[in-house]
Order: structure tokens, then C-alpha cells, then sequence
């Protein structure tokens, strides 16, 4: 590897690690960058996502203010991010290249028209449950099996995983986008967590892009933290669809 490419691969870990904390998607930058130096696209995958985990803890420091009440609700809903991360990166390992090449699309569209129509259907729900005295604080009963299978999603491929998890908690949850946000990063860093643990053990990883990007994200991750907190819901939401179309672009592509 040259020092132009090491460099680039930093820059990207980055700049991956800003957006990871304040939407997600940060994959979208990191994962190309790899495949354009040569890297195999299953040891891209796996390396991206064990360089990631130090930005998404990084970003989840930097939510900390925002993650303040919600101990109960991210310990319930990190099992299922948990077993899903663990699920997805099994996947990823025994299914052939391209399995879910069908159903990303999918995902993404439908994670951004839920954002797009979020407070709309979040008052519906609300009012759906307003006779049995509210949202309950963990939020709806689907919200739980839904964080798993994004969690599926996550440690399978991750690309446009925020976007998913905001959508979910976003409807199903009774609570602000920052906080949300904030609850986003811890979750998706436990999945790259569950799933980088695993490739490390029986996948082939490179160290070296490992270093590189987990270096660029952990600044990322605070960068990330300083300029996100400070978006209004509607700002936030934007971006979340935003990106999220940037990766649906990028998925067809390919």
C-alpha cells in the first residue's frame, strides 16, 4: 500500500465516522475506497466494518448528553441489535456474494419514506395507544424486532443502517430525533461490534486498512458528535433522506 493510498483510506475512515454519528452510511464512502485500492470485496466488508467500531464508540461518547434517561430502553433494545449483528455477519459468511443484492433497495426506500412521514404516522400511532395511556417508554411492541433485523441488515452490510434505525424508533418511539440519534450510535455500534468480533475470528481481515480507518473514524465520531447535535429534528430528518437516497444510488449502480 502506497502512503497516497494510506492516506486516502484515513481520509475516508473519516469522513466515514462523521456521517456514521450524525446519520449513518458512513460504509457508502469507506467500503468503494477499499474495493478502488484492490481490496477483495469480502475483505473490504469485513475490514470496514472492524475499523468502524472505534468511530461509533467515539460517536456514542459524543451522544452521551443525549443518552442521559434512556439506560433502560438502550439495554432492551441493544439485545436485539446484539443477536441481529450476530445473525447478520453469520450471513454474510455462508450466503454468496450478492444475496441480498434484491432486498437493500428495498430497505432504504422504505427507511426514508418512513422519516419522510414520520411525525405524521408517529401522531397516529400515538393516538392509536393514547386509550392505553401512551407509547410504552421502550416504545411500540414491533420496535424491538424491527432493530433486530436491521441489526440482520447491519452486520451483514451496514450501508444505510442509521437511516433504517432512525425510521423504526422514530415512529415507534415517543421521544426527540437527537435523543434518538443518540440511541442510533450506541446500537449501531454494538453491531459492528458483534460482527467485527466474529470476522476477526474466522475471516480474513487487513490489519493495516483496520488501523487506518478506525484512526479517521475516531476523530470522525467526535466531529460527528460537535456539528450533528446541533441539527433541529427537521434538519436532521432532511439529511437522514438525503443520504439515504445517496445510498440507494449507489446500490443501483452497482
Amino acid at each position: 500500500m502506497t502512503l497516497l493510498e494510506a492516506a486516502a483510506i484515513l481520509f475516508a475512515g473519516l469522513a466515514a465516522g462523521t456521517i456514521n454519528t450524525v446519520v449513518g452510511s458512513g460504509t457508502l464512502i469507506t467500503f468503494p475506497t477499499l474495493l478502488a485500492f484492490g481490496v477483495p470485496p469480502v475483505t473490504a466488508n469485513v475490514s470496514n466494518t472492524v475499523g468502524l467500531v472505534p468511530g461509533s464508540i467515539s460517536g456514542a461518547v459524543g451522544y452521551r448528553r443525549e443518552l442521559r434517561g434512556q439506560r433502560g430502553r438502550i439495554v432492551r433494545l441493544s439485545v436485539a441489535s446484539l443477536i441481529g449483528g450476530t445473525t447478520g455477519a453469520i450471513l454474510l459468511l455462508v450466503l454468496p456474494e450478492g444475496a441480498f443484492e434484491a432486498v437493500v433497495p428495498v430497505l432504504i426506500v422504505l427507511g426514508c419514506v418512513l422519516v419522510v412521514f414520520q411525525p405524521r404516522i408517529s401522531a397516529w400511532v400515538a393516538r392509536r395507544h393514547e386509550a392505553a395511556g401512551g407509547l410504552p417508554e421502550h416504545g411500540a411492541w414491533w420496535v424491538w424486532p424491527a432493530v433486530l433485523l436491521t441489526g440482520v441488515y447491519g452486520g451483514y452490510f451496514g450501508a444505510a443502517q442509521g437511516v433504517l434505525l432512525m425510521a423504526v424508533m422514530g415512529i415507534g418511539i415517543d421521544e426527540t430525533m437527537q435523543r434518538l440519534n443518540g440511541a442510533k450510535n450506541v446500537l449501531a455500534a454494538l453491531v459492528n461490534g458483534v460482527a467485527g468480533i466474529i470476522f476477526v475470528i474466522v475471516a480474513d481481515v487487513d490489519w493495516l486498512v483496520v488501523v487506518l480507518i478506525a484512526a479517521g473514524a475516531v476523530i470522525g465520531g467526535q466531529v460527528g458528535a460537535t456539528y450533528g447535535r446541533r441539527l433541529p429534528s427537521a434538519g436532521l430528518r432532511a439529511l437522514i433522506v438525503v443520504v439515504g437516497i445517496v445510498a440507494l444510488v449507489f446500490f443501483l449502480a452497482g
